[in-house]
């Protein structure tokens, strides 16, 4: 019954769109203004977009805004439609403009709905919204909403005292669907708010915009289930399912999210800051409600959840100051002056732009080497971010032009082998030298000469003489 009140409604509007010649003036009137729309639109959007994206520090803002000026010939076409609406009810009756009277607030509904879902980032999703949101509020301006909701409401399923249909389904999705959007869009400028307060530290910046977020989610979801009509003490069974859920299958996620919030509390950790957990050296991009952006020197991003920060040992360069102190070990010969090594030293590490002047660089004489003096220079630096192992070459690269110009020897180890087998030496042959092979005058072969051992002559005996019978 419903469904045939529907068919007919629309049969009718669709015989006075193709048998009024009022309505075919009505189309063409809408037509040229649409084109008249795109022209306009096509030479001014650049331009006025432009200047729209001088906007800064608030994205979900800039796309909206940015969404509005891509749309500027719906707004020119608008604007087309209220003057030809009045102007077609000042000349002749209201009722030969009834096209113009419905098309004008169903374009402004497109215009609204479309600016609207550009904040959803999913562009599949953003135009399945748009397009269920302006069906429903077209049927509502054709006056089509009654007979499209009995029908709807007319498929239905009973579970026990509660009746399921079409219609509930659909405005549940709908209403759920707009006050969790509502809700995240309003987290999300409060949250850019929130980051700009200098008097608050950045961790707690951070925790406020989460708490404010996961408020507004829960707050918009109590008032799409009452919306719905669904009782909240029904849920009780369901939170107890949810609870076991938890306990058994939801732990790490969980734990993640407890350990993200008391991240958050102590302020252990913060953005910016740089961190060292186990073989990942980097800084914090961001915090997470399960895990923490860390930025390594190479550009990878390490997705660390948060429960590593609580159980591990977590090096943070910058906890309590961003200084931090760098050790460079070198060696120099046994010739060199080692008072002049430390000046040389000092003086050269004050010349490199990242050492900082919060600590004088020193440098220490530490041990007497097996080929070398062994010394050890330290220096501040108050950029750990920017990396340490090139501010470690930049120092070892002017060390060593500092020394090569001063002319302080950098050593290398030796070694001497000493042969103490005795070997057989022939005719025309050095102790010392192998078989075949020519005589040379080196050092090595004089000194392995003079420590050689001489070869044994072989003994021979002498028979010994019988005594004659």
């Amino acid at each position: 019954m419903d469904w045939q009140i529907l068919f007919d409604t629309t049969r009718d509007r669709l015989d006075y769109l193709l048998l009024n010649k009022w309505a075919a003036y009505q189309i063409a009137i809408i037509a040229a203004g649409f084109i008249f729309a795109k022209l306009i639109a096509r030479i001014l959007e650049p331009y006025i977009e432009e200047r729209a994206r001088a906007i800064k520090g608030n994205p979900d803002l800039l796309r909206i805004v940015i969404a509005f000026m891509r749309r500027l010939h719906w707004l020119f076409f608008i604007l087309w439609l209220t003057g030809a609406d009045l102007l077609m009810k000042e000349m002749t009756w209201p009722s030969r403009s009834w096209m113009l009277s419905k098309a004008l607030p169903l374009a402004t509904a497109w215009l609204i709905v479309a600016v609207l879902t550009r904040v959803i980032r999913n562009r599949a999703f953003a135009r399945f919204v748009a397009l269920c949101t302006w069906t429903y509020l077209a049927l509502n301006l054709l006056g089509l909403d009654a007979p499209a909701v009995r029908g709807l409401d007319s498929v239905a399923i009973s579970l026990g005292a509660m009746r399921i249909s079409l219609m509930s389904v659909i405005k549940g999705l709908i209403i759920t669907t707009a006050l969790v959007w509502v809700a995240v869009f309003l987290g999300n400028v409060l949250s850019h708010q929130v980051d700009r307060l200098d008097d608050i530290s950045p961790s707690f910046r951070v925790l406020l915009g989460k708490f404010v977020k996961i408020a507004l989610i829960l707050l918009a979801g109590m008032l799409a289930l009452s919306a719905t009509g669904i009782d909240l003490t029904t849920l009780t069974v369901f939170s107890g399912a949810v609870g076991v859920g938890l306990g058994f299958g939801l732990q790490k996620v969980v734990s993640n999210f407890i350990s993200g919030i008391i991240i958050l509390m102590d302020k252990s950790i913060k953005p910016g800051d740089t961190i060292s957990l186990g073989d990942t050296f980097g800084w914090i991009r961001e915090l997470r409600a399960r895990f923490v952006s860390v930025i390594t020197r190479d550009g990878r991003e390490y997705l660390i959840p948060n429960e590593d920060f609580i159980t591990q040992q977590v090096i943070n360069w910058s906890f309590s100051s961003e200084y931090v102190r760098i050790d460079v070990d070198f060696g120099v010969a046994y010739t060199s002056d080692p008072h002049e090594v430390v000046r040389i030293a000092t003086e050269t590490a004050k010349d490199i732009p990242r050492v900082s002047t919060y600590r004088a660089p020193v440098c220490w004489l530490t041990a007497f080497g097996a080929s070398s003096l062994d010394f050890k220079l330290r220096f501040w630096i108050a950029d750990p971010a920017n990396g340490l192992t090139n501010v470690r070459g930049q120092i070892l690269l002017a060390l060593f032009d500092a020394f090569k110009d001063a002319g302080i020897a950098i050593p290398f180890p030796h070694r001497e082998v000493i042969m103490k087998t005795p070997v057989e030496v022939k005719l025309g042959e050095q102790p010392g030298q192998a078989p075949g092979t020519a005589a040379t005058s080196t050092a090595s072969t004089s000194a392995t000469k003079e420590g050689a051992v001489a070869p044994r002559k072989p003994r021979t005996r002498k028979p010994s003489a019988k005594k004659q019978p």
